[in-house]
């Protein structure tokens, strides 16, 4: 390592393997200094050393982020609001980080690809992770793949439903209405299907006395 370092912010620190930057190329806290002319091999190679830092670092802020949170509870908002982001960044940030424990974050994605499907469940997020992952597929790539995928979804949803209700009972619903009462059954851990036919009996069993 001793041909290889990286300045950072005025001081010279040995660089992890991998991650190091060639003599002729040093980061100070404004940019790049191009002490000689690099390469186009060690300027493509510095490239790479620069952008695995720069995902890194997301990471690493993000878990400074959530350590803080848990072990100093209120007290860290003020010292995480001296970092000049803002609270939503940072917010995002933290909510990404718990999502994705360490062992499953993959290196060879961004944090990005990481926030793109951090909403879904975990069986979904190594799915498409592993798909991102295998085919190289840049963040913008995946977030297509992914609203495709659930718009899809929602379309063979609605189909499923409306086909089951015209099956078994004629109801003429608008799509605002159909939207809110799929969202209630969702709330109750039913298909809609299910949830319309269990609140009909619940309507019916009210209605009328059990034995006559």
């Amino acid at each position: 390592m001793a041909d290889k370092e990286v300045l950072i912010s005025g001081a010279v620190c040995n660089a992890p393997a991998g991650m190091a930057l060639p003599r002729s190329i040093s980061v100070q806290k404004s940019g790049l200094l191009f002490r000689d002319k690099p390469s186009l091999r060690s300027w493509e190679e510095a490239g790479r050393h620069l952008f695995s830092l720069a995902n890194s670092s997301t990471w690493w802020i993000a878990d400074w982020l959530v350590y803080g949170e848990r072990v100093f509870k209120d007290r860290y908002l003020e010292v995480a609001g001296r970092t000049g982001l803002e609270y939503q960044t940072l917010r995002n940030y933290v909510w990404v980080a718990r999502r994705f424990e360490r062992e499953r974050r993959r290196d060879s994605l961004s944090f990005g690809h990481h926030a793109e499907v951090a909403a879904l469940d975990q069986p979904e997020q190594d799915y498409w992770l592993r798909k991102a992952e295998e085919h190289c597929w840049p963040r913008n790539h995946l977030r297509k793949m992914v609203r495709d995928s659930l718009r899809q979804r929602r379309e063979d949803e609605l189909a499923d439903d409306r086909g089951y209700l015209v099956d078994v009972l004629e109801l003429h619903l608008s799509e605002q209405q159909l939207v809110s009462c799929r969202s209630v059954a969702r709330q109750s851990g039913l298909r809609l299907h299910e949830w319309v036919m269990g609140t009909l009996e619940s309507a019916a069993t009210q209605g009328f006395p059990q034995s006559l």
